[in-house]
């Protein structure tokens, strides 16, 4: 049985430390010039350790799974938060002879030690059915890219953190995680090394949080660096501002109550379900939705009740001044009365059933896995019903076929015709925006000797990149794929290397009919991608269709 793993191709040019040598070495092998799979590589006082260890995330994202060092050599883990695009990569690199520890805040290890089984859990899925498939073509099986059994190993690494803590990680090595305000126990990491006379301190901001979201503290501002790895995320962009969101959300929820149907929000299990249920408690509390007093919400997601449980456990140091003052006037800001958790399949199925209007919170966010489906199955073809979406939804998945407005969708082998309202309301965003990102930078004193600008699309990295210059007048760089320094000297040893140059090249302004038509493509790429399960029937149907088009348009 062969890997499913996308194996790294390794530039000769990369060299490594090793043990005793002395060199301060800072090398990127994930979230450079890419929004996701974040991983930087610092060799430092005879030690190597991770800052995160990412899954690459998205279909577009051709970064390497495996890691371009050997597991056994890495000496510690620090990580930024929970999210899986910094954290998904742990039990590969567990399953590959990693044999150190994992260091992060108390709340990110609670986060990560359900977040890891659920990707893992999604591992084993995604391995089973590609080889169901592979079994009925003849085709080589692949091994999930890791087991439950490698994330449970990964989990029991994990050293919780206090935040502001100065810990002692080896011999002139020190670590302190300070709150950065992304989600729940998030933190940039304040690193001090000393070698052999030289000392370096570096900062690696993790993803910088949105000071307008609710519940988490603003981000801490660090001062003194000498080198800073931030992120840009939206290094190009800045939010709109938002009218009252618990008002948007309660004018659906009035509407649809008022003509007898369900609200039904697909949401991401952690942070954005949480965030939902704080703007729910206040539409209850203000008495926003008139003639539908105690209204039902019904949280069915497994992993979104863990979450929330693990943000309840985590509210005394981990939320703001606002949350911590409803929590002294013995408010839960994230619960209320008519709030029911769904726990087993049963409880999640007798939802269809109950008669009047209810607020359905589900996973996932964007309708590709999860309960969410069978909430959709059983409300989308009623007209009376309003489905919302709260968070970006990816090409080829439901939610974006829903927001560009499919008429039918299959769910478990059945067509389902839309008939609901479909809203999109955006939520808060929990990244700061280019404003915000450029004040954290600008708060170093002094500027550090060097600014590197990661986990962004490279023209929010480059537009960020000449404004920081600008701006805060320091040194910036923009690194790709296994770029390193010597931060000893403040050189670069290598330039590294751009891992999809010819995508970047082939791109070209698009007319508004020929993106929707390739939207469409995608969709039914997608579509036949998920029809392996259905009846020849259904299949022979959907290939006559589809013929009769392409000989329609083939002239």
């Amino acid at each position: 049985m062969k890997s499913g793993l996308l194996e790294v191709a390794i530039n000769p040019a990369f060299n490594f430390c090793c043990k005793g040598e002395s060199l301060m070495k800072l090398s990127f092998f994930g979230a450079a010039r890419e929004v996701t799979g974040s991983c930087h590589f610092v060799e430092t006082c005879g030690y190597k350790l991770f800052i995160d260890c990412g899954l690459p995330q998205g279909s577009d994202c051709e970064l390497p799974l495996r890691f371009p060092v050997s597991a056994g050599d890495v000496d510690f883990v620090l990580l930024t938060h929970a999210h899986i695009d910094h954290a998904g990569r742990l039990p590969l690199l567990k399953k590959m002879g990693f044999r150190g520890k994992i260091y992060a805040t108390p709340a990110t290890c609670d986060l990560c030690s359900i977040m890891l089984l659920d990707s893992a859990h999604i591992q084993e899925s995604e391995a089973e059915w590609q080889n169901r498939k592979a079994r009925r073509s003849g085709h080589p099986e692949i091994d999930p890219l890791y087991t439950i059994p490698d994330a449970q190993a990964a989990i029991g690494d994990l050293v919780p953190c206090d935040y502001e803590q100065i810990k002692t990680l080896a011999p002139g090595l020190k670590v302190r995680f300070r709150d950065i305000g992304h989600l729940l126990g998030s933190a940039c990491i304040e690193l001090w090394a000393e070698d052999n006379g030289t000392s370096r301190k570096l900062v690696f901001s993790g993803d910088i949080g949105n000071p307008e979201q609710p519940l988490l503290r603003d981000p801490a501002f660090v001062r003194e660096a000498d080198y800073v790895i931030m992120e840009a995320t939206y290094g190009n962009r800045r939010h709109e501002l938002l009218p009252d969101y618990a008002a948007s959300l309660a004018a659906v929820i009035q509407r649809t109550f008022d003509r007898g149907g369900n609200v039904v929000i697909p949401a991401f299990a952690v942070g954005r379900t949480q965030e939902m249920l704080y703007f729910l408690r206040q539409i209850k509390e203000r008495g926003l939705v008139h003639g539908h007093a105690g209204f039902a919400v019904y949280l069915d997601s497994p992993l979104a009740n863990e979450a929330t449980t693990v943000f309840m456990r985590h509210q005394g140091d981990c939320y703001d001044q606002e949350g911590l003052d409803l929590l002294s006037r013995g408010i839960n800001p994230i619960a209320f009365d008519g709030l029911t958790l769904s726990l087993t399949p049963e409880e999640s199925k007798a939802i269809n059933f109950i008669r009047e209007p209810v607020v359905i919170l589900s996973a996932a966010g964007m309708c590709d896995a999860g309960r969410i489906r069978h909430h959709l199955k059983h409300n989308l073809w009623r007209k009376e019903c309003t489905i919302v979406f709260t968070g970006y939804q990816a090409n080829g998945t439901v939610g974006r076929a829903l927001l560009e407005g499919a008429s039918e969708l299959r769910f478990f082998g059945e067509t389902v015709y839309v008939k609901s309202e479909i809203v999109n309301l955006a939520a808060i965003s929990g990244h700061a925006d280019q404003t915000q990102l450029l004040k954290w930078a600008g708060g170093f004193s002094p500027a550090p000797k060097r600014l590197f600008i990661v986990h962004g699309e490279s023209s929010a990295c480059d537009a960020f990149a000449a404004l920081v210059g600008q701006e805060v007048g320091c040194p910036v760089t923009v690194p790709a794929y296994g770029c390193s320094w010597d931060l000893s000297t403040g050189c670069e040893l290598d330039a590294g290397m751009q891992m999809r140059p010819a995508v970047k090249r082939k791109k070209r302004k698009l007319s508004p009919a020929y993106a929707r038509l390739l939207a469409v493509q995608e969709r039914l790429v997608s579509l036949i991608g998920r029809a392996g399960g259905w009846s020849n029937r259904d299949l022979s149907r959907m290939a006559n269709q589809l013929s009769t088009i392409c000989s329609k348009w083939e002239k």
